[in-house]
């Protein structure tokens, strides 16, 4: 099974649901914790999205400063600055 926001989202809408036609209390008891633990594996299907697209995004930044520093150093060694 798939471990995406998606799924787990589906998971505790369907979980709501038969939370909301249960007529049994135990039964909507069970389905209410169901929801909210599908609820809390998509928030955090969600922050590791969030997480890995912020630290992608870091390190394109980083690589681009550091490919810049090179180019400047490069650029100073051929005026002979770095000799």
């Amino acid at each position: 099974m798939s471990q995406t926001f998606e799924f787990y989202d589906q998971q505790a809408n369907k979980a709501a649901t038969e939370a909301s036609e249960a007529t049994l209390d135990n039964v909507r008891e069970r389905n209410l914790r169901a929801e909210r633990t599908w609820r809390a594996l998509a928030d955090q299907a969600r922050k590791v999205l969030v997480d890995r697209k912020k630290a992608e995004v870091e390190r394109a930044e980083r690589r681009e400063r550091e490919a810049d520093e090179e180019a400047a150093r490069r650029a100073r060694y051929e005026i002979g600055e770095g000799r």
